[in-house]
């Protein structure tokens, strides 16, 4: 517990200056690390023998997608003349089909009867080189619209305050079984999870408020958003979970003491921040 509590003390103060106060520039680097370590994390979990061969690929591919995302949004925000096809190019699904061809390029190249890269291998690179850093990079989407620099903070709020609540209503008052894919969840802790969830949200409102004057949801929105949130935000984290029960994982990494690796912290923000990002876009 020491080890969890002087992490949070640590990274989270890190994590508030690099995306609120840093530039975008900042973010970028941090999503690509994150995206990086975070797919390194899910083959070595997920993927077997013939994964070892697809994992530079993969690594490659998950910490390039966020840093093709942030020049392709530029272009939104920017007009340019247009010089060359390139610069209509959809960079990240250019990215995203040549990797799937040569994933299976791999496994064809690699088929013998003794030992190929199996379609399981090829799935788990597809969904830790594209599909994971992709939902992830969603918190650099929300640092780039306007007032990004609290925006980015919205599934930030609402993740770490569904867990932490979500964990002492648990210790405190769990007595009801949520789930056998996380045996330690409780029905109690979910639902102190739900509470967590709408306090997190209404932290960021707060402070958007003081700080900026920025009333971006009225307190009604903050109820019903942080409640869905917590839900997506529980069901992200449940569903890394079923990928350690059934690869037989308890951490996907030790690179935060206390927390595991960066799928242990950031699963239910991979869920939460895609969902926030279209919500902020409808509203």
């Amino acid at each position: 517990m020491f080890k969890r509590v002087m992490v949070a003390v640590i990274g989270i103060p890190a994590l508030i200056l690099i995306l609120g106060f840093a530039s975008p520039g900042a973010t970028v680097l941090l999503t690509m690390a994150l995206c990086g370590v975070g797919a390194r994390e899910l083959m070595h979990a997920a993927a077997g023998k013939g994964g070892e061969k697809l994992l530079r690929m993969t690594v490659l591919v998950a910490a390039v997608i966020p840093a093709m995302i942030y020049e392709e949004a530029g272009r939104d925000k920017v007009q340019q003349v247009q010089l060359a096809v390139l610069s209509n190019l959809p960079l990240t699904a250019t990215l995203v089909l040549a990797f799937v061809l040569l994933l299976f390029l791999s496994a064809i190249l690699d088929y013998t009867d003794q030992h190929r890269i199996t379609f399981s291998d090829v799935t788990a690179a597809m969904f830790a080189g594209v599909v994971f850093p992709l939902m992830l990079s969603c918190l650099l989407l929300l640092r780039l619209e306007e007032y990004g620099q609290l925006l980015v903070f919205v599934p930030l709020g609402i993740s770490f305050g569904s867990d932490t609540f979500a964990l002492f209503a648990g210790l405190l008052c769990g007595k009801h079984k949520l789930t056998p894919v996380s045996p330690k969840k409780t029905v109690e802790g979910a639902v102190g999870g739900l509470l967590g969830g709408v306090i997190g949200l209404s932290l960021v409102k707060g402070i958007g408020l003081w700080l900026l004057g920025l009333p971006f949801m009225t307190w009604w929105q903050v109820v019903l958003v942080g409640l869905a949130g917590s839900v997506v935000s529980q069901i992200g984290d449940l569903s890394f979970s079923v990928i350690k029960r059934e690869f037989g994982v308890k951490d996907y990494g030790k690179i935060l003491p206390g927390h595991g690796g960066v799928l242990d912290r950031f699963d239910s923000v991979t869920f939460v921040a895609p969902f926030i990002w279209l919500v902020l876009n409808i509203l």
